[in-house]
């Protein structure tokens, strides 16, 4: 996966929540995106995702930039899977009719091929047996492999996922990291906000700190999380005596 990111600027009202971010990343399968709350982090990931438009800049994904109109993002949602931390499914559908849905009404797949892909990823993520369950019947790992495997079966250039284990406990957190580490056996393309440090560990090839609307630091998890160079961050990590440590 390649990403460049130049100059992206984004406010809200008075506040701005990205500040001339810049990125310049190659041949990278998985990005982990941390950050304070607010600091800009889920902004940029929405504008990856084209459900938020940038005030200034550009973002190019594989060499194609994100374009700005509605019709042209339109088309490029569809070439993308994005998992909320919501889980976002359909209380009136099944685990099955979830999956299928977007493929038969969206993506204009015959309902033979949509079974067929979804059936797959459910065995493949250990929900084959629970298909036929509404959301209400599955637990919040299950309703987030769900949400997974729905994204999963669209064939998605890449994979976005925004605070995948925000609403699960540690057991079901877990349980969504095996998950997504099965995605990395496939070396699937994915850009993952979290606010849980462990979880980003065993997930990122790239970890990016996003404070202030911007990069404050970035580079391989053992290196990020074990020898942060920023008092930013050494804070953010809840380490001791950063200022004494480090130096702005």
């Amino acid at each position: 996966m390649e990403i460049k990111i130049e100059n992206l600027c984004k406010k809200f009202g008075e506040q701005v929540v990205l500040n001339n971010l810049n990125l310049d990343l190659k041949e990278i399968n998985s990005i982990v995106i941390i950050g304070p709350s607010g600091g800009g982090k889920s902004t940029l990931l929405r504008i990856l995702a084209g459900l938020e438009i940038a005030d200034g800049g550009e973002i190019e994904v594989n060499g194609e930039l994100i374009p700005k109109d509605e019709e042209a993002l339109h088309e490029y949602r569809k070439r993308i899977g994005v998992v909320f931390q919501a889980f976002n499914l359909f209380p009136h559908l099944t685990a099955l009719e979830n999956i299928t849905l977007p493929l038969e009404k969206v993506h204009r797949v015959s309902t033979k091929e949509s079974v067929e892909r979804a059936e797959i990823l459910l065995k493949r993520f250990g929900l084959y047996e629970h298909r036929n369950k509404y959301p209400h019947q599955l637990s919040g790992g299950q309703q987030q492999r769900v949400a997974i495997v729905r994204a999963m079966a669209l064939k998605p250039e890449f994979l976005l996922l925004d605070e995948p284990t925000s609403a699960l406990d540690p057991a079901l957190t877990k349980e969504i990291l095996e998950a997504i580490k099965e995605l990395r056996k496939d070396k699937k393309d994915m850009v993952l906000v979290t606010h849980e440090m462990e979880f980003a560990k065993g997930v990122a090839d790239c970890v990016i700190f996003v404070s202030g609307g911007k990069i404050v630091e970035m580079g391989p998890p053992g290196i990020v999380f074990d020898n942060p160079k920023t008092v930013e961050l050494c804070e953010f990590l809840g380490g001791e005596n950063c200022k004494k440590r480090l130096k702005r």
